[in-house]
């Protein structure tokens, strides 16, 4: 709980500390900054926390369930789709079906999942989260969820130009580094400087997601966007979390796996949806409800794992 209430504070002050900024400074500062993290920041984080990461262990099974949660995902919105269609003659769009299921299937597990994580798991566990997200759900953003984007919207001539995102994405690259640079012996203060580093990418994060949250303002697609969320941070969490213990996954592991796949919709399905002109209103309401709903989910999952 001591974990818990410090996680909230730095949440809770670090986002508003960017949504604040976010309504003073010019709208190209959050851009910039999403810049640097992205080739930089993320980067330099992975490389330092995979060094006290403990590698032992099924670790690898991490992005199988991160491509089974995102299999799931999809699954349960299109039923839920096709249900809304039966009961209640409600014909949704084609685009609005594709940042429906965009939103029930990718989840937000590098800027928000990384910084819970080792808030609340450690780092020596930090490796089960940063499987999931580099190996799971970095490829099914930017592989299927493209697949699934140039079937509901259009844009299509921009297809093989995202998709070779995935090859020059720096945080995979920084991935692969990170595994051989922890054999390199590095004297303490260098050891340090590295961690708090990486934790001051951390901070640097969260202010970046409240200043992009103080740029959202739709809220008319509620209905369609509480479909999602339920399925994202409830249904598919609830079942593939209860499947754990039999595949062997139980304590840390398993909280880090939980809190992974209970993470709110990623900010690339906002991206994928005004690139492929989906529904960005619904996309933009499904990550600012969602990212109010992690508060109140948090200590549910902690207490029921």
């Amino acid at each position: 709980m001591a974990n818990l209430l410090e996680l909230y504070a730095k949440l809770i002050g670090l986002v508003l500390v960017g949504f604040i900024l976010g309504r003073k400074l010019p709208k190209t500062v959050p851009t910039r900054i999403g810049q640097w993290l992205f080739w930089v920041g993320i980067p330099i984080s992975i490389v330092a926390f995979l060094r006290q990461a403990d590698l032992s262990g099924r670790i690898w099974i991490a992005p199988a369930i991160a491509h089974l949660a995102i299999s799931l995902g999809g699954f349960l919105a299109w039923l839920g789709i096709k249900g809304q269609r039966y009961f209640t003659n409600t014909v949704y769009q084609k685009s609005t079906q594709g940042s429906l299921l965009l939103a029930a299937m990718v989840g937000n597990t590098g800027y928000l999942g990384f910084p819970i994580t080792l808030a609340l798991v450690g780092q020596e566990y930090f490796a089960w989260a940063l499987f999931y997200d580099m190996l799971g759900s970095l490829f099914g953003a930017y592989g299927f969820g493209i697949v699934l984007a140039s079937h509901f919207g259009s844009n299509v001539r921009n297809y093989w130009q995202i998709t070779k995102s995935i090859l020059i994405n720096p945080a995979l690259w920084s991935f692969g580094f990170g595994l051989l640079f922890r054999k390199v012996t590095l004297t303490s203060v260098f050891e340090y400087s590295l961690e708090k580093l990486g934790w001051s990418v951390v901070a640097v994060t969260l202010i970046l997601i409240g200043m992009r949250l103080s740029q959202l303002n739709s809220w008319h697609k509620l209905p369609e966007a509480g479909m999602s969320l339920t399925i994202k941070m409830l249904v598919v969490p609830l079942i593939l979390g209860a499947t754990l213990p039999v595949l062997g996954i139980t304590g840390e592991p398993a909280q880090v796996i939980v809190l992974q796949m209970s993470m709110p919709p990623a900010f690339a399905t906002l991206v994928i949806a005004e690139t492929f002109n989906l529904d960005r209103d619904l996309a933009v309401t499904s990550l600012a409800v969602g990212s109010m709903l992690l508060l109140l989910a948090l200590p549910f999952w902690l207490w029921l794992f």
